[in-house]
């Protein structure tokens, strides 16, 4: 199967449908961005902290997997030089609907964030990648090429899943049921039945999900030669949206930093 092209499809109907992570932001927030501003998620709720940002006026940003008309024309208001790289085209036209509405420049590019070989080594001081490498069969390559793009001294913000939310039947969670069924790393190629993984294929909204190993969250972005600089844990507010979130942090941010 292919998980690019099926994920593609899938956030172009999210957009159509309205989900939370394809609105683009108002005019209002683009105003405040301008004068310094500004706050920004890599996980569902809590906002990143100022510190962990470069001077963004005159940086070269990268917005990884982060289309939707929210992350990039906010950080292109501070005066940073950005490109927006999704597998989205929908979710691109997000970004470049805000940027002609409020008289932004920014660069949109259609591409699978593991490969990012259009852009040369040492490229951007940062990089901004919200939740979104659960829809990635490896997570390594990604974490390769961002410290690849990077320049030294350059920085990833970056968030994921817990990888514990992989370990309980969806369905059963959302009914309050914490029922463990899967082992980790997850995929649902490999851990889904056939008639669930049918259902995801004929639902023009869900996409493909991987629930990837710390190991491989963390350990990879460390393998890949950057240094952890920053950590944080965040959750859902409304358990009915998300049960586990009742029990434990279900998401996690990093800031990473190149150093050589």
């Amino acid at each position: 199967m292919d998980v690019r092209a099926h994920n593609r499809a899938a956030w172009d109907a999210n957009v159509e449908r309205g989900n939370r992570w394809t609105m683009p932001v108002d005019g209002s927030t683009i105003a405040r961005a301008r004068s310094g501003d500004f706050k920004l998620v890599l996980t569902p709720t809590r906002p990143v902290p100022r510190d962990w940002f470069p001077v963004l006026s005159g940086a070269d940003v990268l917005c990884l997997a982060s289309g939707g008309g929210q992350q990039g024309p906010v950080l292109a208001a501070t005066g940073a030089n950005v490109t927006v790289f999704d597998n989205s085209p929908r979710q691109l036209a997000q970004d470049r609907l805000v940027a002609e509405r409020e008289g932004l420049v920014l660069e949109t590019v259609e591409g699978d964030m593991a490969d990012l070989e259009r852009f040369a080594d040492a490229s951007f001081d940062l990089i901004f990648h919200p939740c979104s490498n659960a829809f990635i069969p490896d997570v390594r390559p990604v974490w390769r090429e961002c410290a690849r793009v990077l320049r030294v001294g350059g920085v990833l913000l970056a968030g994921f899943a817990n990888p514990v939310r992989y370990i309980f039947d969806d369905e059963r969670m959302e009914n309050g049921n914490l029922e463990v069924r899967h082992a980790l790393p997850y995929s649902d190629l490999r851990d889904l039945s056939e008639a669930d993984l049918r259902r995801i294929v004929v639902d023009p909204c869900r996409p493909l999900e991987f629930g990837h190993t710390l190991d491989d969250q963390v350990g990879g972005q460390i393998a890949a030669g950057l240094a952890l600089t920053g950590f944080f844990e965040d959750r859902y507010e409304d358990a009915d949206q998300d049960p586990l979130s009742q029990y434990l942090p279900t998401f996690i941010a990093t800031r990473a930093t190149k150093l050589a």
